[in-house]
């Protein structure tokens, strides 16, 4: 592992990485809501935020280490993606916790987005017979694991790069 570590050390290779793997999970999820038919309810939807606001600063940290910017500036960024990545992780630990029943959600907890009519006749229709997704229900398991503990397991995983890459030696 020290090996792989040592291989990847180059903030810009690390920034990068991070950049694709956040591009991946939300491509992923995206993927579920469009092709799936998952809609995403309003504490799903707040988990991708994070990650929207962390893509473009891995960017930055991957353009301030191939430009050779001081080295703080690419570990500060990586710390900001680090802890965008941690946000998005107790977003995801208390949505998980929300579906188990472990504390209560939010009370005006709906979906936002996907499947309504775009035809005037039908919006009526659309708003009596379309229920939005609970936050308090998982939409599916996989592996035991919902949506939100999915992101808990990515975001866990690609904080602890982010981290390395920020406190890593070697400049």
């Amino acid at each position: 592992m020290a090996s792989l570590w040592n291989l990847a050390r180059d903030r810009g290779v690390v920034a990068l990485a991070l950049f694709f793997a956040m591009a991946a999970v939300i491509a992923a999820v995206q993927g579920f809501e469009h092709i799936g038919g998952y809609i995403p309810c309003k504490l799903c939807l707040g988990q991708r935020e994070p990650y929207y606001a962390a893509m473009p600063v891995a960017l930055l940290a991957a353009v301030a280490a191939w430009r050779g910017w001081p080295a703080f500036v690419g570990r500060g960024l990586l710390a900001i993606v680090g802890l965008l990545l941690v946000y998005t992780l107790a977003l995801g630990v208390h949505h998980a916790g929300v579906e188990w029943a472990w504390w209560a959600g939010p009370s005006d907890c709906g979906a936002v987005a996907g499947g309504i009519s775009t035809d005037v006749r039908d919006l009526l229709g659309d708003l009596t017979a379309r229920r939005p997704p609970s936050c308090d229900e998982a939409a599916g398991r996989f592996l035991g694991l919902s949506f939100a503990g999915w992101n808990v397991v990515a975001a866990a995983a690609l904080a602890v790069v982010a981290w390395r890459g920020a406190l890593a030696s070697g400049d």
